[in-house]
């Protein structure tokens, strides 16, 4: 057996153990869907700005339609684009009963979502309802949702119907303001409900996966460490070697849409 598939073995065992799971995915699981990180969306006629100036308060207030026109052409992408195999097989396990499923993502499209609505839908064992609502509460986005917007003000969410404004950016109905993708920006602090639900997940889990991320974006690469302190395993899945590798109990060297189906099925 090779070093790969003996390390995968040992992780079957403890997915198979664990009670309370935490997996936190990063850039990597959504690059297989097709999904360019932030940087690497930069090209074509984007190639010349700056990201401060697409990613901060700063340059939206400077120039609200440059900014939106950018998240508007990286939502058609995402639009474009569809779950793949890493997506459907956290999404299953997240409707699979026998452990409970926290779900921490630092991407901002919306795919994990996606995914769990297509497993409910074509599940044919027909989850009860309470399952089905805690498997939808128990996703966190960490960076927020790109398909998502809010006042820049403060009013908070818009009611439904904004994206049948045309204007650019469209405005919000109770103060005119105008809506923001619901994104964190460069400086911006993290949403506090999903940092401290991402911090109590490390605290409490039995066991933590960590899929698809650098390892060098805080606070979320601070959470395997947290985790592994409480001396809970962790298993690392990644292509190439990160951080995490150092307080891994495994290490599945591969991409998530591979490693993830016959792990956790």
């Amino acid at each position: 057996m090779n070093d790969n598939a003996a390390a995968l073995a040992q992780a079957r065992r403890l997915v198979a153990a664990a009670r309370r799971l935490t997996i936190s995915t990063g850039a990597g699981v959504s690059a297989e869907s097709g999904i360019p990180t932030f940087r690497d969306a930069l090209t074509g006629l984007w190639a010349n700005y700056d990201p401060q100036a697409l990613a901060t308060e700063e340059g939206f207030r400077a120039d609200p339609s440059l900014v939106w026109d950018w998240y508007a052409t990286r939502r058609e992408r995402i639009a474009a684009a569809a779950p793949n195999a890493a997506h459907r097989a956290i999404a299953r396990r997240q409707l699979a009963g026998g452990a409970d499923v926290l779900l921490i993502t630092q991407n901002v499209d919306g795919l994990h979502r996606r995914a769990l609505e297509e497993a409910i839908s074509a599940s044919t064992s027909a989850p009860d309802a309470a399952a089905i609502t805690h498997a939808r509460e128990s996703i966190v986005e960490l960076h927020g949702n790109i398909l998502r917007v809010r006042c820049l003000q403060g009013c908070g969410p818009p009611p439904p119907g904004w994206e049948s404004d045309s204007r650019s950016p469209p405005r919000c109905e109770r103060c005119g303001s105008p809506l923001r993708p619901d994104v964190v920006w460069f400086g911006e602090l993290l949403p506090e409900h999903a940092l401290a639900r991402a911090h109590a997940a490390a605290g409490e889990c039995d066991l933590m996966l960590v899929v698809g991320t650098s390892g060098q974006v805080y606070p979320a690469a601070q959470l395997p460490f947290i985790a592994r302190e409480r001396g809970v395993p962790v298993i690392a899945i990644n292509p190439e070697p990160t951080p995490i590798d150092e307080v891994a109990t495994v290490v599945l060297r591969g991409a998530a849409g591979a490693m993830l189906p016959p792990l956790l099925a």
